[in-house]
């Protein structure tokens, strides 16, 4: 597998420095099945006969991978291809769609079977076709495959009750769907989250006083310790990252599941919001972004409305009972008081009441 992640982004290097080569010469490049056709002269070459050793499937995949980074490049004239380094950039490789699976194996060209294990329902035998198979390598040492598979919209009819959504950084969210009122934690929060912060902030004082240990003539030299302790860091941000992005998934499914009519969310300046130094860090573990992206896409599947609220629409001041606006609130205020009508509520559930009445 290692010799697959080599030769794809050597491969990738190779393309991109063709193509840049000939656009200076000719002042065009070559499409990816002319590209492709590269690849044949490039093998037959004494220095390049170990490409030979790997799948021919996954050469041609990357290059067309590149036509396709290349293309989006000259439409939208940002994100022009870069070349991949060896420390930097993601592990990973393309594979044949031909692959198939057993009950314990999955048989791979040029890989032959390897053991796997899952928690999908993955259906079996070599008369099922899996789209855009691929393979990388994560740093908790874990090789994935990822596959698509084709399968018929399983939508269910949606309800009449819309939903409101309020983010915020003591929740995650507060979630208000007709009558009903929903919490949902800050994951951030817990024992186990907490936990793994204390070790990754423990390791990483160890690699600190090692550097400032293993220092010689005002430069850090890495030593083995010092490596390993690093892999150690990765192997703990990846972790807490997984647990964040598989609780956010649960939630939206959570969400979707309760088949709403509409659901409505604030449109967020997250990037403003990540200048207050001092809530800086909280917004970042929330992943504001990353929810209202599955949402997005969970809510197209199902046939759901998704509406943002203007960013300037003031949820938290406005009471939910008269609709008055409390133009003083400040953000230490977590519990809303109407002075008109003097309603008591929680703050974020006072917005997501709002949230689910907004009309655009």
């Amino acid at each position: 597998m290692w010799e697959h992640v080599n030769c794809s982004r050597f491969i990738w290097n190779w393309g991109l420095d063709f193509q840049k080569k000939r656009y200076e010469e000719f002042g065009d490049k070559l499409s990816g099945y002319d590209l492709v056709k590269q690849l044949t002269p490039l093998k037959k070459q004494e220095e390049y006969q170990w490409l030979k050793s790997v799948s021919n499937k996954m050469l041609t995949t990357t290059l067309l991978d590149l036509d396709k980074a290349y293309n989006n490049f000259f439409k939208s004239g940002f994100g022009f291809p870069k070349f991949k380094s060896k420390k930097k950039s993601r592990k990973s490789f393309p594979i044949r769609n031909t692959l198939y699976f057993t009950e314990s194996e999955v048989f791979i060209e040029k890989l032959k079977k390897i053991p796997y294990q899952t928690n999908y329902q993955i259906p079996l035998g070599k008369d099922v076709k899996f789209y855009n198979p691929r393979i990388h390598y994560t740093p908790n040492s874990k090789w994935i495959l990822t596959v698509s598979i084709k399968c018929e919209n399983q939508a269910s009819e949606l309800t009449d009750i819309p939903m409101g959504i309020d983010l915020g950084v003591k929740e995650l969210a507060t979630v208000v769907f007709g009558e009903d009122k929903l919490t949902f934690k800050n994951i951030n929060k817990t024992r186990e989250m907490k936990k793994l912060e204390k070790k990754l902030r423990r390791v990483q004082r160890q690699i600190s006083r090692k550097y400032e240990m293993n220092k010689q003539d005002n430069k850090f030299v890495k030593t083995q310790n010092i490596i390993r302790l690093e892999d150690e860091v990765r192997k703990l941000q990846y972790h807490m990252s997984n647990i964040r992005q598989n609780y956010i998934h649960q939630t939206t499914h959570k969400l979707i599941n309760l088949k709403p009519c509409r659901i409505t969310v604030e449109d967020l300046n997250i990037s403003g919001m990540m200048k207050n130094k001092h809530l800086s860090k909280a917004i970042q573990q929330q992943n504001f972004y990353e929810f209202i992206r599955q949402l997005e896409y969970k809510c197209s599947w199902n046939g759901i409305e998704l509406m943002k609220a203007d960013r300037f629409y003031p949820s938290s001041k406005t009471c939910s009972n008269c609709g008055c606006i409390k133009s003083d609130l400040k953000l230490s205020d977590r519990t809303y008081i109407c002075p008109d009508c003097g309603i008591v509520i929680d703050r974020d559930y006072n917005a997501a009441i709002n949230l689910m009445k907004y009309v655009n």
